[in-house]
């Protein structure tokens, strides 16, 4: 393997390698050129992969490069922001949660479900005639990702919804009334049940995916 060149895990071929140094610069060692965090979210943009090691101790530091673009994208505010505040809080409470395994793959799940259909909204809204219909296609569309995300997340985690809870690890308050320890024969059952709504899932995602 070349200094310029690397498997990439995306599945192409190879991805650019992109070193930082110490002193914070990114140098791209396919054009023996230093770059900048906007020449990388460029890259994102026009398809070109790339991975980013650490310059002295090799270690791949491309998702905390990722985040930092995101994190300046974000501060630019105006137009460019993409993440409800909302969102970022629902997030932060899924690192540490029994359901934090879960959610990269649901968001992966949503967005190249949104990313198959990004032509199709873009005609919708050049054909629309009106800034109300001009966003139709797309608000449908965020409408249907939330709520297979919700039925997905619903399916992992039926305990909660039949105890109350909203979010993923819900259970009842400490020193509520009326909870009782499940017998191992239920805890049996309630197993059997969740394997069941996990093949049940699997089967829609497929379907979806067809």
């Amino acid at each position: 393997m070349s200094d310029e060149q690397a498997p990439n895990p995306a599945g192409k071929a190879q991805a650019t390698v992109i070193k930082k140094y110490a002193n914070r610069r990114l140098y791209n060692t396919a054009t023996s050129t230093y770059v900048t965090l906007d020449d990388l979210a460029l890259m994102v943009k026009n398809g070109q992969d790339f991975l980013v090691y650490d310059a002295k101790s090799g270690e791949d530091i491309t998702r905390s490069v990722l985040t930092q673009i995101i994190f300046e994208e974000e501060n630019k505010g105006g137009a460019q922001n993409l993440l409800p505040v909302n969102f970022l809080r629902n997030l932060i409470r899924f690192y540490g949660d029994q359901m934090q395994g879960l959610v990269p793959g649901y968001l992966d799940f949503s967005l190249d479900n949104l990313m198959k259909e990004q032509e199709k909204i873009r005609k919708q809204m050049m054909d629309a005639i009106g800034v109300g219909d001009q966003f139709k296609g797309m608000e449908d569309q965020a409408k249907r990702n939330m709520a297979m995300f919700n039925d997905a997340m619903k399916m992992f985690n039926p305990f909660a919804t039949m105890m109350g809870g909203g979010m993923p690890g819900a259970g009842p308050k400490p020193g509520a009334s009326g909870a009782a320890s499940p017998s191992p024969a239920a805890a049996k059952d309630d197993l059997q049940a969740l394997k069941d709504q996990l093949a049940a899932m699997q089967q829609k995602l497929d379907n979806i995916s067809r």
